[in-house]
Parts: structure tokens; sequence; C-alpha cells
């Protein structure tokens, strides 16, 4: 029983049944896909160069053979990742950091949605002369990190963003629907805070139910056609909610990051803490306050897969393998790390950036990676190592440092009211320097020696003014 166990682990039972004629070729591909053993033999494949900024979102299309990708140069660039070929590449038409470019399936490859910190949302057309078209669909008051677009549907995606707002977009029509305002549960909902978003994310298994995450440790499902019989209103109402029990009511976690699974098992990543695996099961109902202490003493715990660290910037998380058998995440040590969903084991850590790795994207088809980070390539991984590669032998001094760092990380919680403190002795700071600067003819050879420095950022989504010519850098905060 051991001896089949091992061989099973190693692969080798798979080829045997398959040689046999005991294991069809499609079976075969999805187990072997699946094997410990190959996820050990994944290795850097190489590099797509051409970016001038750090690249911030990758997407393999949906026949797997091409990727798109988006940076803080504002370029969209499309790739054959196996001949790490360009295929084309195109200005956004955004005045500020592309942070995610969407392929829309079942358009020939030549329509992509992209979101930015300009807060716009924008749709870049390859028309048939090879030139690309673009033009904005919709904007936010604030930054848009991430979009969803609906399985198997040409037309239909949505965003969220910075300003707490959800909309639904369909091609079919000239405009963007405002769905609801994302708030804070309080017990006066009517004057509760807006919920800045990071993420948003459709259940592939069935694509009315959609979740999303942001400034607070509850990631929230909606279904659609409820959120549309409310879009007059823009009426906040999740069907349900989540979040592991020991951080409910914390203030000092947020969500950067979800996917959904083929099964709807949805993963969350939370900043500097771990990512959680719930089920269905495991919800808090749509008013998570009402929630008994019996009820979340029975409820079933969530999965946890901890040892990276997830702080210094919005890190992705996602799953891997043909029935999503591992999760994955990026750390601010720079390394991927690659978990077995049963069992949270890890089974993989690889250098992935000098600095830090924030997105990860699973080919649909093979076993092939695609990761960005601060970095202005992107990096390609596919198991091509001849030998079966072990964990690093400095993995526990690794995971006991990134954890050691979240810990020892002191959290300040700003109010309304420090901000605005802060805001005013900025201005007062600024109106006295402005009083006693030398004439610009003083300073002139001095301009270039220093980088901008900021005590707060705010995106201004009104303005697309502001933002031209002051793009900015990687988001590190």
């Amino acid at each position: 029983m051991v001896r089949l166990s091992k061989v099973s682990e190693d692969g080798f039972l798979e080829f045997y049944k398959r040689e046999m004629g005991f294991s069809s070729p499609r079976t075969f591909s999805r187990h072997i896909s699946a094997s410990e053993t190959l996820v050990k033999r994944i290795d850097l494949y190489g590099k797509l160069t051409g970016h001038e900024g750090c690249v911030n979102t990758v997407e393999f299309n949906s026949a797997g053979d091409h990727l798109v990708s988006g940076s803080d140069d504002s370029q969209i660039k499309f790739w054959e990742w196996a001949t790490k070929t360009l295929k084309f590449s195109y200005a956004s038409g955004h005045l500020d950091n592309v942070f995610q470019a969407r392929i829309l399936p079942f358009t020939d490859d030549r329509k992509i949605v992209t979101s930015s910190a300009d807060g716009k949302v924008r749709l870049g057309e390859v028309l048939e002369n090879g030139q690309v078209e673009t033009k904005r669909l919709g904007k936010h008051q604030g930054r848009v990190h991430k979009l969803a677009v609906e399985p198997g549907s040409p037309y239909i995606f949505y965003s969220s963003g910075e300003d707490g707002l959800v909309q639904h977009y369909d091609l079919r029509s000239n405009s963007a629907t405002k769905l609801f305002y994302c708030s804070a549960f309080t017990e006066n909902r009517q004057y509760s805070n807006r919920i800045r978003l990071n993420a948003i994310v459709i259940d592939p298994r069935n694509p009315n139910y959609f979740a999303v995450g942001g400034s607070d440790e509850y990631a929230r499902v909606y279904d659609i056609r409820k959120c549309q019989m409310d879009s007059s209103t823009n009426v906040d109402c999740p069907i349900n909610t989540v979040c592991p029990s020991h951080l409910i009511e914390t203030h000092d976690v947020h969500i950067t990051d979800l996917a959904y699974s083929s099964t709807s098992e949805l993963l969350v990543s939370y900043n500097d803490e771990s990512i959680y695996l719930f089920q269905k099961n495991m919800g808090l109902g749509p008013s998570p306050l009402s929630v008994t202490p019996e009820y979340l003493h029975n409820l079933e715990k969530a999965p946890v897969y901890s040892g990276h660290r997830n702080y210094r910037t919005v890190k992705g998380v996602s799953f891997f393998g043909p029935n999503d058998e591992y999760v994955l995440s990026g750390s601010d040590c720079g390394h991927i790390f690659i978990w077995k969903k049963k069992g949270a084991k890890l089974v993989r850590l690889m250098l992935g950036d000098q600095h830090i790795v924030n997105q990860l994207e699973p080919n649909p088809h093979i076993p092939v990676l695609a990761t960005c980070g601060i970095e202005k390539s992107i990096k390609l991984w596919a198991p091509t190592s001849k030998d079966i590669i072990p964990l690093p032998p400095d993995v526990e001094e690794m995971v006991e440092v990134n954890r050691r760092g979240r810990e020892d990380q002191s959290r300040v919680t700003l109010t309304p009211d420090v901000i605005m403190h802060v805001l005013r002795l900025h201005r007062r700071q600024a109106q006295a320097y402005i009083e006693r600067r030398p004439n610009r003819e003083d300073i002139e050879s001095d301009e270039d020696d220093g980088g901008d420095a900021y005590v707060l950022g705010f995106s201004d989504g009104d303005s697309e003014d502001s933002v031209t010519g002051n793009r900015r850098g990687c988001n590190i905060s």
C-alpha cells in the first residue's frame, strides 16, 4: 500500500495506466498535471521583456497560447509566450498605471478591457488592419485594481474601485451600470463608511454570483440578479459574507485579492495575514454582526495557507492545477509560494523577483505559470527541470523572518480626524516652503537630484489632467 501510494505520488502509476490503456489521454493529462512530482520540477522557462515600468497584470487567453500584460508605462502588450515573442503592443489610453488587463472570451483575442490608477475602465479593440482603437467605458472616483469577466461571455464584465463602487458592463449597451457602493457593516448602514475595493471575482460554476473584497475583513458575495433589481437605489445587499472568526471586528486587516475555484470555493488573501479557503457552508450570512457566538463556535474552520508575507503591495492569489489542487501566492521576500490545497502543505518555494512578487497567473490548460512584480519583466515557469527540486534549505528561516515581520509590524489606524490633521499640517508646511523658497534660477540645476515625497496620497477620479505626466511608480504602502 505504501509502495502504491509512493508510485502514485511520483506520477509513474499514471504512465503505467496510460500505456496499458486503463487511462484516456485526457484523464492522463489532468492527473499528471496535478502530480506533486511535476510541481517540483517547475523551473524558470524564460522572461518577457519590453515594458518600461513595473508589470502589474498578466493573463493568458482562453486557448492558453498567448498572454496579455499591463504596466506602469500604460502600455498593453500581447505575447506568444512559448516563443517569447511580442505580437503587438498599444497605448492603453490610460493616464496612469495599468492595474489589470483582461481578454474577453470568444472575441478572437481582439477585445481587451483594462483598468488603471486613473480611475478609468477602457476597451482596446484590434481592428482588421492591425491597429488598436481604444475608448473609455466607465470611471471611478479612485483607483481601479480589478476587473471580473463573466466566463464565456464576450460582452459582460464588472469593475470595482477604491471608491467602493461596483459597476456592471455590457458591451452591447453604451454605458456602465452602477450597481451599488460597498459599505462597512455597522448598526446603522445609512451612515457607514464605504469600503475601498481591491478585488472582484465571479463564481465560474454560477456566474450569477460574484464576490468583492477590500479595506475591511469581510469578503462579500452578491447575486447579480438581486443587484440589478436594486440598481436604481444602489442598495448594498450581499447574500453572504466570509471571514475567519479570529479576524472579525479586528479592523487592522484588509483583503488584497480573491479567487474562486471550479467548485465555488472562495480563496481570500489578507494584507499582512494569511490566506484562507472558504466553502459555501462557512459563511456568516448577509449580516455578520448579527452572528451569535454559538454559531461562530460551531462553524467549520477554514484551511490556512501561511509562511509568505503580504504587506508592502496589493498581492494576488490563485489556484493551480487542472482541478485547483494547489494554491499560489507571491511574497514580500520575492518568492513564489505553492501549497497543496488539501492539507496546506508548502511544496514549492521559488525566487520570482529580486524585490516582490505581486501577481501569478496559471495557464488554463497546462502546468505553466506567468508571474510579475516590481521588476519590468514577466517570468514564465514550466516543469522543465530534469530533477525534482526540493524546498530550499533555509525555508524555515525564511518563513520565520516573514512571521516575525508580520508580528512586529506596528499598525496605525488613521481616523478621519487624524487624516485631516495631517493634511492641514502638510498644507501649512507647503505654504511655509513657498514663502521661503529661493528663485527658480537658483534651483534649476538641482531639480533632478531627488524624487517626489508624499505624506498621504489621494486619487481624484474626476480630472484626467491631474495625472497627465505624473504617472505613479510601483505602489508600496
